[in-house]
């Protein structure tokens, strides 16, 4: 992967990739998320990226809507547990305009209040949203779980009672307090000159002064295996098994990655698809995920199945998982899974919108892109034996917590 990168004046860092179409992409990465919260300000991150598109010291909320949207472009922004973006999708000839507005609306928002009481009303019906998808928000208890005492466990939506008392200046010290110009990369992806992009963060970015990260994260406390049981108004029995896992700078990071496949992975031809659903009959879905922070990870099964078939679900998985840390994977099928991994990973990079994005999270922790080569020649390193051990480190059956709704 050929890209090309330049530091501003006040530290922020671009980093571009040339690609030959006439779409572009760019935005911000901020290195900052939920658990850079304090425990009065649960869901500040997410509220904060919502208000960013309500209006700054130059533009009404009506102006920044239109503003890619009336020459066809689009206009985004999303928060997680560490970053958060604001991106843009253009014709090439808006990709400075897209550049001028993504500037503004990271660096002056003005938090109006009758925009702050409306939006927090929008937050507050997405939170409802959320409590009627059991199979959506038991992925967020899981982590409350996994991660128990600790922000980074926390729901990224925030609770409504705290949410209620947000106000323009406890969003203003959110900002002042975590998002600094030596967290924030400039990424893009297009068939433009890096000059001219460069040329134009050196006018929309670089005017802003510098400003230096001082707080330090804290890591998750001590993990204590956990296992909970809610009675919910539901059909289906949802159900979560898990374990912390290797953060985003761990050796064996890429081998989880190609176990979490093989467990349950996308592919119909993963080890629980076809013993729950293919061959049982058991399930409408399973699924592995597996999530790595700067400093920790969770790796995670989920299913949704009737109430009557859980102990025969939970029987299943033990017996798919147990094979995993007691037998080595043939050479023969180890081969497929490698291929099947470099597959998915050279398919997942054409889609644009997410490369770019990867990109910029990429370069915002490691200041680094890993070429697909790179990438290949990993996975290609990797051992059956290496992956006996990671399934003996991660799938230990008494470091696994469990979460049902039934």
């Amino acid at each position: 992967m050929i890209y090309e990168t330049h530091t501003l004046s006040n530290g922020i860092r671009l980093v571009h990739k040339p690609d030959e179409s006439p779409v572009a992409y760019c935005g911000i990465a901020i290195n900052t998320g939920t658990r850079d919260e304090e425990e009065h300000e649960q869901g500040m991150a997410h509220f904060i990226e919502h208000m960013l598109f309500k209006g700054t010291k130059k533009r009404k909320a009506w102006h920044i809507i239109n503003g890619l949207e009336n020459v066809g472009g689009e206009l985004n922004a999303y928060t997680g547990k560490e970053e958060t973006f604001v991106y843009s999708t253009v014709l090439l000839e808006d990709f400075e305009r897209a550049t001028e507005l993504i500037a503004d609306i990271v660096f002056n928002a003005t938090f109006p209040k009758n925009e702050i009481e409306r939006e927090i009303e929008i937050i507050l019906d997405e939170i409802q949203s959320y409590k009627d998808s059991p199979a959506e928000e038991i992925f967020d208890d899981f982590e409350e779980l996994v991660f128990a005492n600790s922000a980074i466990g926390r729901n990224i939506l925030g609770k409504p009672e705290l949410l209620r008392n947000f106000s323009k200046k406890d969003a203003e010290r959110f900002i002042e307090n975590n998002y600094h110009t030596d967290q924030m990369v400039f990424f893009s992806l297009g068939n433009i000159p890096f000059k001219k992009i460069i040329r134009w963060c050196e006018k929309y970015l670089a005017c802003y002064p510098t400003s230096i990260r001082s707080i330090k994260r804290t890591s998750p406390s001590d993990y204590q295996p956990q296992q909970l049981c809610y009675k919910k108004d539901t059909h289906q029995l949802h159900l979560m098994l898990g374990n912390r896992a290797y953060s985003l700078h761990h050796e064996n990071k890429l081998g989880l990655y190609m176990l979490n496949n093989i467990i349950g992975g996308p592919g119909m031809n993963s080890l629980l698809n076809l013993s729950l659903r293919e061959r049982n009959g058991l399930v409408y879905n399973v699924e592995s995920n597996y999530t790595a922070f700067s400093d920790c990870g969770i790796f995670s099964i989920y299913l949704g199945s009737d109430p009557k078939n859980k102990d025969r679900c939970l029987s299943l998985i033990a017996k798919e998982l147990q094979l995993l840390k007691d037998k080595i994977i043939s050479p023969l099928s180890f081969s497929k899974y490698k291929k099947q991994l470099i597959g998915q990973v050279t398919i997942a990079s054409q889609n644009k919108e997410n490369l770019a994005l990867s990109i910029g999270k990429s370069f915002l922790h490691f200041n680094r892109i890993e070429s697909m080569l790179e990438t290949k020649q990993k996975v290609h390193e990797l051992s059956p034996e290496k992956l006996q051990q990671i399934a003996n480190e991660i799938l230990d059956h008494n470091k696994l917590s469990s979460l049902i709704y039934q």
